[in-house]
């Protein structure tokens, strides 16, 4: 229902559409009279996303197995999510439908939603049987036995999401054991639908983003796909794309709104292009560390004074580098590579050289393969740091920020250089680390920099409530 005056409305087609192969005929049409009667009104958008997600195959089965809808935040996905729940309950007779979100809080409003749209339906909330309300057990029963749970995910879950319908709301936190867990569940289930509903992710979300290049690439017979959205060129301050991005644009968000967003997002304008413009960062591996940025970053003749070194040994042990980092003079911080070798026997002659030039202890990740040469360092005499789990994801992080924005200088070198061009990472939730396991060259130049300059920037690590569990892998292994 539009609450706002508005000569122009966003766009109520996706910019990004796949559809299934085999469609005879939606149960969309009474979806969207079953929700009118909860008064729930959907736009135009919501009605053609959930007569495309009921479409039927021959067989009367969903045409699609996976529905998956990438729109910003704020354009109603969570009205099209109720929709398509109350048909399951009420008419679409499935045993069990399963909402599941990245938060609680976002699972328990979308919870208190729903039960407010049966309770104020006196037709409906007659075939309720009971209205579970306690923490973690949330869900709404009818009388017939059809079942909405609402849970939170966390890391491991999966196999109790199983159901005729299951939602993943911010599906851009999914995690591969999440998925890996959920979808053999699924083989039992004589008419599944798995609902994925979004904002656009980013190249560090690797579930949706493969996703979204299903998607748009077409050819899944068995996909629903839509997205709002924009190309990586676009201009932020184009009100075309911010009209083709956001389908509620004229309906519930206005242009002030958004003209608002822009300028509190005006220093870090990469969210208000994926937040709001729907722009899904779609480029290699590159762009983790992009090239670009890197070699503006180049200063044969940066040097510094002070600062730390740091060890990195690769898998198997088969290379190991040894890193510096010290801040300079005029506030950026120089990374080089003292030492890149293969194999470790060099390592203790450069570990007692570099902490006699530095007077500071040598950096080290003890639940890397480092820690292979860790004994042999410490019978030696060299002090070291050990670093903990969330100070090198916090240095990844910091790593990555600093070259975006332009505040380290490195001298050029080539292997330095190769690995910031072939890093991969490891995701687990929101978070994400560099990897050599999943790179497809030795990154230990690039990691050792990475670990030196958790004392070279001066973090307090003892800050971070990141709640971290047993991780180990993935670590730089």
């Amino acid at each position: 229902m539009s609450l706002l005056t508005s000569a122009r409305t966003g766009s109520q087609r996706p910019a990004f559409l796949t559809l299934p192969a085999d469609r005879r005929g939606s149960d969309g049409d009474e979806a969207i009279e079953l929700a009118a009667l909860a008064g729930l009104t959907l736009d135009d958008w919501q009605q053609f996303c959930l007569t495309e997600m009921l479409q039927r195959d021959a067989r009367g089965l969903h045409s699609a197995f996976e529905a998956a809808v990438v729109v910003p935040r704020q354009n109603g996905k969570g009205g099209l999510l109720e929709a398509r729940q109350l048909w399951g309950l009420f008419l679409g007779g499935e045993v069990l439908q399963v909402h599941t979100a990245h938060e609680f809080k976002t699972c328990f409003e979308h919870f208190l939603r729903i039960v407010s749209l049966i309770e104020n339906t006196p037709d409906l909330d007659a075939k309720v049987q009971r209205i579970r309300r306690g923490a973690g057990e949330q869900a709404v029963e009818l009388k017939s036995g059809e079942r909405l749970r609402f849970l939170a995910r966390s890391a491991g879950s999966g196999r109790g999401f199983s159901g005729d319908a299951v939602y993943l709301d911010e599906a851009y936190a999914l995690t591969a054991p999440i998925m890996g867990a959920l979808l053999p569940t699924m083989s039992a289930v004589p008419n599944p639908q798995l609902v994925y509903t979004s904002s656009a992710p980013s190249f560090a979300q690797p579930v949706l983003f493969d996703l979204v290049q299903r998607g748009r690439q077409g050819g899944s017979p068995r996909l629903f796909y839509a997205e709002w959205g924009n190309e990586e060129n676009v201009d932020r301050h184009d009100k075309d794309a911010w009209y083709r991005a956001n389908p509620a644009l004229g309906i519930r968000i206005d242009e002030a709104f958004i003209e608002a967003e822009l300028e509190a997002m005006q220093s870090f304008p990469e969210e208000f292009l994926r937040e709001r413009l729907g722009v899904v960062q779609t480029s290699d591996a590159s762009t983790i560390l992009p090239l670009a940025k890197w070699r503006t970053c180049t200063d044969p003749h940066s040097t510094a004074e002070g600062g730390t070194a740091a060890l990195s040994v690769g898998p198997g042990s088969l290379w190991a580098a040894l890193g510096y980092a010290a801040r300079r003079p005029d506030g950026l911080l120089h990374v080089e590579v003292a030492r890149h070798e293969q194999g470790t026997g060099w390592v203790l002659d450069a570990c007692q050289k570099a902490y006699a030039d530095t007077g500071q202890p040598i950096i080290v990740d003890p639940k890397s393969p480092s820690s292979g040469v860790i004994d042999r360092l410490e019978a030696a005499g060299i002090p070291l740091h050990k670093i903990s789990f969330p100070e090198f994801t916090t240095a990844c992080v910091a790593f990555q920020d600093d070259l975006h924005n332009e505040r380290l200088r490195h001298l050029g070198q080539e292997r330095l250089t190769a690995a910031v061009s072939k890093v991969a990472i490891r995701t687990f939730g929101e978070s994400w680390v560099f990897s050599a396991r999943a790179s497809e060259i030795d990154i230990t130049p690039l990691l050792a920099v990475v670990v030196a300059t958790i004392n070279a920037r001066g973090s307090n690590t003892s800050e971070f409530t990141g709640g971290f569990h047993d991780l180990s892998d993935f670590l730089t292994d």
